[in-house]
């Protein structure tokens, strides 16, 4: 496998980015009509934290690391490294060592399609990680692969300089060019949300504030009393049992 490492690719713009990081993944998704996530499978180490960067992205041979160190030089202040492989793979790609290299070059975090290690040491040294699997195996430094080329994760394609969101409730990608248009609308839908909690709060129901009675009695979802159910289900019974 032969490969190619691009060096400068174009980024999103880094206060649009920062502003990102202040809504959560789900707003975020949603606010982009429900698009964007990577998966479930995909979780963090850590727990309570949220990071926003841009995407350095790595595309390596499963079991092998060595573009991952091709990658570090390539990453700098306020990225995400984003690593898949060739095909399925949830060996160690990647561990304390490598975090401490990414922390000292301003990385925020780290996204793998593949296993991670010595998280108990990530969680000490503050440095965030998701990932698809916990494992120990070890891996080689063996086999060329490319770095800031387009990769897919879950059939979402993520760009180097696209803007990866990541908290406890998993990873959503936004495209650059989308990046300052995505944080108005999430902006908007955290204000509706805040409207309807304290419409919550203050004891209306859902039923009534989104207008989903009238759904239930179009889908024939009827109200009966528990009387009225019980005769219900023994006058079905019995005829049931003369048929």
């Amino acid at each position: 496998m032969s490969g190619v490492i691009v060096t400068n690719p174009p980024k999103a713009e880094p206060k649009d980015v920062d502003a990102l990081a202040g809504y959560g993944v789900a707003t975020v998704s949603e606010a982009m009509g429900r698009t964007g996530l990577l998966g479930p499978r995909i979780r963090p180490v850590q727990q309570g934290v949220r990071v926003a960067g841009t995407a350095v992205t790595v595309l390596s041979w499963p079991g092998d690391n060595l573009m991952i160190h091709a990658a570090v030089e390539q990453c700098g202040e306020g990225d995400i490294l984003v690593v898949t492989t060739t095909s399925p793979c949830t060996d160690g790609l990647f561990g304390e060592l490598f975090a401490t290299a990414l922390k000292r070059r301003g990385v925020r975090g780290v996204v793998l399609n593949t296993g991670i290690r010595d998280t108990q040491e990530l969680r000490e040294m503050g440095f965030a990680a998701w990932s698809r699997a916990v494992s120990s195996q070890g891996t080689v430094k063996a086999t060329g692969g490319s770095v800031n080329v387009p990769i897919a994760i879950d059939g979402q394609v993520i760009r180097p300089g696209d803007a990866i969101l990541a908290d406890d409730d998993g990873v959503v990608i936004v495209p650059r060019e989308r990046v300052r248009d995505t944080v108005r609308r999430s902006e908007a839908r955290e204000a509706k949300e805040a409207a309807t909690r304290a419409a919550f709060l203050d004891g209306q129901l859902g039923l009534d504030r989104y207008g989903l009675r009238e759904k239930l009695k179009d889908l024939g979802v009827e109200y009966r009393t528990y009387e009225e159910h019980r005769e219900r289900e023994e006058h079905t019974a019995h005829e049931g049992q003369g048929s």
